[in-house]
């Protein structure tokens, strides 16, 4: 009795590797399999934002000193919540930034400003 090896469709051959359901190769497409990743209809490649430094606006106009009773300049840095913004996004330094903390703990404690965001619910 001679027996045969056959593979059925189910399962792969022993040549081929096995893949995960889904399995999508990365990397360059080839020029058969569709259109090449590095031009789009319209456009030249992928466009690149540059990231702009941010800048002390106080070191640049050059302010005295930072009053807690300017309400107005203070709001920029407080989130909806009532949190004071990290020196990461506003762009201060660090001198600027402790004055920043100050003068909003100031006017929280002669209630000019909020301890928290309003609430909602």
């Amino acid at each position: 009795m001679a027996e045969t090896t056959e593979h059925s469709p189910s399962t792969p051959s022993p040549s081929a590797p096995s893949r995960p359901s889904g399995f999508r190769p990365s990397g360059p497409r080839s020029s058969e399999g569709g259109r090449p990743r590095d031009t789009r209809p319209g456009g030249g490649g992928k466009k690149r934002f540059q990231v702009r430094k941010k800048v002390c606006r106080f070191c640049v106009d050059k302010t005295p000193f930072i009053d807690y009773k300017d309400l107005k300049t203070l709001k920029f840095f407080i989130t909806e919540r009532g949190k004071i913004l990290p020196r990461r996004i506003s762009g201060n330094c660090a001198r600027h930034q402790r004055e920043i903390t100050v003068a909003i703990q100031r006017g929280r404690n002669i209630a000019l400003l909020p301890f928290s965001g309003e609430r909602t619910a």
